[in-house]
């Protein structure tokens, strides 16, 4: 029993070293990977080349780009020890990326709205079947199309607006240990989250996300287990399909958009993991005076305040 759990005790550890041997390598690998992507975009951008669309779908979801972008987090982070300030410009560089995109994406609520009128007054005043916009060249789509792309404005505001909602404080948290510990406490648990959660979660969402986006766009359907070997065969028969199946007749038939939009907001919470970690590292090493520096929070203005009935 003794020699038994000895040697399962060293094939662990004998594991634990390969697969640290193998994140180094890879590690190191990315340096020469990101050169080399970077000085042959033809191989991966020439899109009119089928061989570069399906390279461009492999590298995608591939470990190689994986460790590309863990390296560029982990390079900036570097740097980052070194001068603080180098830190803080990214980690304002990043948040205020998000908060724009979200701003923005924030006014496709308004579109929706205005929408939802147009369509109840073309329904039942006008009692027309369609709406036709255009100068020139008519747009042209039944009642029904427009119905249904109102769930495009509704994803565009969850899947853009993600991040930005983080960076503002605005998810709801359930909190057991988080407010009675140490403001240093608290940072180490950021940091903590963001490694060990928010990045491994987003990369696990993009690798399904990736190749379903990629699914509804081309054939021969590619899969996230197909080495780059099978995708250059599978790209002798490659044919853009892009999804335009809508569920009604005459319904909304732009579903790929679902798709892209997944991929971006799954990207954009990879990039904000990262960003969480940073400010939480710089505000836990620089202490509690450095708390929310820099952060460009949303406020409310006099009179804009939500009409609240408890007031009476």
């Amino acid at each position: 029993m003794e020699e038994s759990g000895a040697g399962g005790l060293g094939a662990a550890i004998g594991a634990i070293g390969d697969g640290l041997i193998w994140t180094f390598q890879n590690i190191a690998m990315a340096f020469y990977n990101f050169g080399y992507a970077v000085t042959h975009p033809q191989l991966w951008l020439d899109w009119s080349n089928k061989e570069a669309v399906m390279r461009f779908v492999y590298y995608g979801g591939s470990v190689e780009f994986f460790f590309v972008c863990i390296t560029v987090f982990l390079v900036i982070f570097a740097v980052g020890l070194w001068r603080n300030t180098f830190l803080w410009g990214v980690v304002r560089l990043l948040e205020g990326f998000a908060n724009t995109v979200g701003r923005f994406a924030a006014w496709a609520g308004l579109l929706m709205v205005l929408q939802q009128v147009v369509i109840v007054f073309m329904q039942r005043i006008f009692t027309r079947p369609d709406i036709v916009f255009g100068f020139g060249v008519p747009l042209q789509f039944d009642i029904s199309w427009y119905a249904e792309e109102l769930k495009l404005y509704n994803a565009i505001v969850v899947a853009l607006c993600l991040t930005y909602t983080f960076v503002q404080g605005g998810h709801v948290r359930v909190d057991l240990v988080y407010s009675a510990v140490s403001y240093r406490a608290k940072r180490i648990i950021d940091m903590f989250g963001s490694l060990f959660f928010m990045i491994p979660m987003a990369t696990l969402i993009w690798m399904y996300s990736w190749y379903f986006m990629w699914r509804h766009l081309i054939t021969p359907k590619p899969a996230a287990s197909n080495t780059l070997e099978l995708l250059m065969k599978k790209s002798k028969l490659m044919k853009w399909n892009v999804e335009t199946i809508g569920f009604s007749p005459n319904g909304f038939n732009g579903y790929f958009l679902f798709k892209i939009l997944m991929v971006i907001m799954v990207g954009m919470i990879f990039i904000q993991a990262w960003c969480f970690f940073y400010r939480s590292y710089l505000e836990w090493k620089e202490g509690p005076e450095s708390e929310a520096k820099y952060f460009d929070k949303d406020v409310l203005e006099e009179g804009e305040e939500p009409y609240d009935h408890a007031e009476f």
